[in-house]
């Protein structure tokens, strides 16, 4: 009885597209769980076989090895847990700047392929086509070797005045030196967020009221950007000073020192980005209708401010989501920076590290680990920017 009783209800529960489903995803994490705990077995037995220990001790052992940048106080005395945030913060470096620099790139090509000049647009196109066809390996390699490797030796530096020199060792520029209490005025810069943070928020709810743009809201911005820091370290008595690079008989001393793998890679980055970018920012705008432009022209408006107002607030619900993947790309992208000795995470830590430690499991999982992070990090703050962008155009 009772298992006419089990086989009626099985029947009912299988013939149930819901129950079914429970079913087979349940199946299906348990059979993933079961094989993950198969590897990791395997994986331990393997180890313990050859003599190969585990865990994160070795982070607190001495490197041993030099890294020829470094953002933060570093020598060969220090450990491998000092080796893997040198790493990380020269890979933060180059691809904050690169991103920048490619936005700004892609932006302005994207626009002049549209533009009613028939030979800006050609050079447009031709930018586009050459750099995304081209291996950005090979681009890092052409900046590297064919650019900065022909420069001059230091004794015979390229000199523009006394504030910039390049040779085949790196860029020189004048180093920003603040001298007196600064802790004051690095503090002022979080209390300026949080003034802009309260005038961003005070407009958005002036707009929705109103229908209209809070009055000098770009006025208080600029204030609260550059006022704020410059009263605080007025106050404070912190100056600012400029070191500047001074040429030696063989070498330049002083100033600050961009070295050439820092240089290449952020280039050859920015410029490939750059490309891509230029693709989406076009799409985006001719996703715009023509009647916007026509009635924009109707009113009055210049052809920069119906860009400006009209053709670019809506063009950017498109163009967000891929210029997110983008800014990804160009991120995973600076891994590269193996291929000319750049110092990055996956060079320091994921290379020398784990050469002479041999935790191959460790070094690799936290080196996985960041870049997830990062990306993470990245598209959470496009999709809040894509999200606060399509209420406005609602």
């Amino acid at each position: 009885m009772q298992k006419v009783l089990f086989k009626r209800l099985f029947s009912k529960l299988w013939r149930d597209p819901v129950w079914r489903g429970v079913l087979f995803q349940t199946g299906l994490i348990l059979a993933i769980v079961l094989v993950g705990y198969q590897i990791i077995q395997n994986t331990l037995h393997n180890l313990e076989t050859r003599g190969i220990s585990t865990g994160f001790g070795f982070l607190s052992e001495s490197a041993g090895f030099g890294i020829i940048q470094s953002l933060i106080e570093y020598d060969e005395s220090f450990s491998f847990g000092r080796t893997f945030v040198v790493g990380l913060l020269n890979t933060l470096l180059v691809s904050s700047f690169g991103v920048v620099l490619a936005t700004l790139l892609g932006f302005l090509i994207g626009v002049a392929s549209l533009s009613s000049n028939w030979l800006l647009t050609r050079l447009a196109d031709a930018y586009v086509e050459c750099f995304r066809n081209i291996p950005l390996l090979l681009q890092i390699f052409f900046w590297y070797f064919a650019v900065l490797g022909v420069l001059p030796s230091p004794r015979e530096s390229l000199a523009w005045g006394d504030w910039l020199f390049l040779n085949v060792r790196g860029v020189y520029i004048p180093k920003p030196e603040l001298a007196g209490e600064t802790s004051v005025f690095y503090g002022s810069f979080l209390f300026a967020f949080l003034v802009i943070a309260s005038l961003v928020w005070a407009g958005r709810q002036y707009r929705r009221q109103t229908g209209r743009t809070l009055p000098w809201i770009k006025s208080l911005f600029l204030l609260g950007i550059v006022a704020i820091p410059l009263v605080a370290g007025w106050v404070s008595g912190v100056r600012l000073g400029w070191e500047l690079p001074v040429q030696g008989r063989f070498n330049l001393s002083g100033g600050l020192t961009l070295i050439p793998e820092l240089v290449a890679l952020f280039l050859a980055l920015s410029i490939y980005t750059a490309a891509f970018i230029a693709e989406v920012v076009r799409a985006g705008i001719q996703s715009v209708s023509k009647g916007q432009r026509e009635a924009a022209a109707a009113l009055g408006l210049r052809e920069g401010r119906i860009l400006k107002l009209v053709v670019v607030p809506q063009a950017m619900r498109v163009i967000i989501p891929p210029m997110t993947n983008q800014y990804l790309n160009l991120i995973k992208n600076s891994s590269l920076a193996t291929a000319i000795g750049y110092p990055d995470l996956v060079s320091v830590f994921a290379g020398t590290t784990l050469n002479q430690t041999g935790q191959a499991i460790e070094v690799i999982a936290m080196t996985m680990a960041v870049y997830l992070l990062i990306s993470l990090t990245v598209s959470l703050f496009m999709n809040a920017y894509n999200r606060y962008m399509a209420m406005v155009e609602r």
